[in-house]
């Protein structure tokens, strides 16, 4: 596609995203220091921070979720906690609670881990309900409350939550609403062959690779304001449209996307252009991240899974009908 009349006259303009992607590619650089492989899910994460979304990650045990999630968070010099979620676990533990101080003489607060800019949930299904709730109230307001005092959370806040799609026993159904409110959900695949053998290379002196700290959260919150300014042509969001509408209209889906989708596509794209130092957004952006942003959004109606069709396939079937803008 080429570039419209109001795209080129931002070139014009004081808009550089050069520090974005500059800053991207020293945190990617840095986080692959530890993680091998993963390149399109470290890219993917990094946009989920630009437009101050949370991600799910789904993959089997052993594949480094959580490490990753660890190593992201130390690159960009923002505080990170980490949440084992566990059936006992309550809504105060998560968001804190308030304590009598006998030397004060008065209760207290006592932070959660949800009190940090990015937080760990690890196994986020393995938990009630109620405590589900208390973590989607921060995911969707920022905000959390205790005893009847509402707290605003720090900035960046991010939450990164894992799930083990094999072992269900013991586990409960995320609800719709929370699901809907991360940002993507990607999926872990087992590593390539040579990168099997890295893996494995990097372990054999016992020592874990330390990363230096690339960036801090003011830098992070600008360039959350820097990426919203990149132009996305209107033929762009007529395209966005076109994906969403069609997974409502499709015969083999059940519940389709809702205008959440469009606009995680939409911030999506336009962070993903930033990464990559451009000022305007292209029909490839939309593309790349069309099944992390509506996977886990689509519902397929019981014939499709028994003609062993999934989500993704029907997403890429979308993508494909879908006209691009020219």
């Amino acid at each position: 596609m080429e570039k419209s009349e109001k795209a080129q006259y931002y070139e014009h303009d004081d808009l550089d995203v050069t520090p974005i992607r500059e800053i991207a590619q020293e945190v990617l650089s840095e986080v692959s220091r530890v993680i091998v492989g993963y390149g399109d899910i470290l890219q993917q994460l990094f946009i989920a921070l630009l437009v101050n979304g949370h991600v799910l990650l789904e993959g089997v045990p052993g594949l480094g979720k959580t490490v990753m999630a660890k190593t992201f968070a130390n690159t960009l010099g923002i505080s990170f906690r980490r949440v084992q979620f566990t059936p006992d676990l309550l809504p105060s533990d998560i968001t804190g609670t308030k304590i009598f101080d006998q030397n004060e003489g008065a209760f207290v607060l006592q932070k959660g881990p949800l009190f940090a800019n990015i937080v760990l949930a690890d196994e986020i299904n393995r938990s009630a309900p109620k405590t589900q709730a208390a973590l989607l109230e921060a995911m969707a307001e920022r905000q959390i409350t205790i005893e009847g005092e509402t707290l605003i959370l720090e900035r960046p806040f991010m939450v990164i939550a894992t799930e083990n799609p094999v072992e269900m026993e013991g586990t409960y159904p995320l609800p719709e609403a929370q699901v809907d409110r991360f940002l993507f959900k990607l999926w872990l695949d087992y590593p390539e062959h040579d990168e099997e053998v890295e893996i494995l290379r990097r372990q054999l002196t016992g020592e874990s690779p330390s990363v230096d700290v690339i960036t801090t959260a003011e830098e992070i919150l600008a360039a959350q304001r820097l990426a919203a300014r990149v132009y996305i042509d209107e033929r762009i969001l007529k395209y966005i449209r076109d994906i969403i509408i069609k997974t409502r209209n499709h015969p083999q889906v059940a519940l389709g996307c809702g205008p959440r989708a469009s606009l995680v596509l939409m911030k999506g794209s336009k962070a993903r252009a930033a990464l990559l130092g451009r000022i305007y957004v292209t029909p490839d952006d939309v593309r790349a991240l069309t099944i992390p942003a509506l996977n886990h959004r689509i519902l397929l109606k019981p014939e499709a899974e028994l003609e062993g069709l999934d989500v993704m396939s029907i997403i890429k079937n979308i993508i494909e009908e879908i006209p691009v803008p020219i």
